[in-house]
């Protein structure tokens, strides 16, 4: 039995145009002033929303780690030989990133939302 050889190489191109057929142009008309002013506002608050979704976690984060730390009582209940402070640590966080995670994209879909609403010309 023989091994198949090589297959031959393809190549692929473009379809070709003739020389006289004009290029399908797409005319765009350039932004209005207004809605210049509509994008910039939707980048602003998106930039603010996102801030301050970081701020608060970050915020968060170091709120839950001083309360742990404060209640070392915390370190003596033990669950599957593990403390509770570490599975808190641990696993506490993953619901308050889902929390945020959760709010940003709310309210960041609110936010666009309400841009289509002033952008909408019908």
């Amino acid at each position: 039995m023989s091994e198949p050889g090589p297959l031959p190489r393809v190549r692929v191109t473009a379809p070709v145009r003739s020389a006289g057929a004009p290029r399908a142009a797409r005319v765009e008309p350039p932004p209005s002033e207004a809605e210049n002013l509509f994008v910039r506002s939707l980048i602003r608050s998106q930039l603010r929303l996102a801030l301050a979704c970081a701020f608060g976690f970050v915020a968060l984060l170091a709120l839950f780690t001083i309360v742990l730390g404060v209640l070392p009582e915390l370190d003596a209940i033990v669950i599957a030989g593990v403390p509770l402070s570490w599975l808190l640590l641990g696993f506490g966080v993953y619901p308050l990133i889902v929390l945020v995670g959760a709010l940003f994209v709310r309210v960041a879909g609110r936010n666009e939302a309400r841009y289509r609403s002033l952008t909408d010309d019908s």
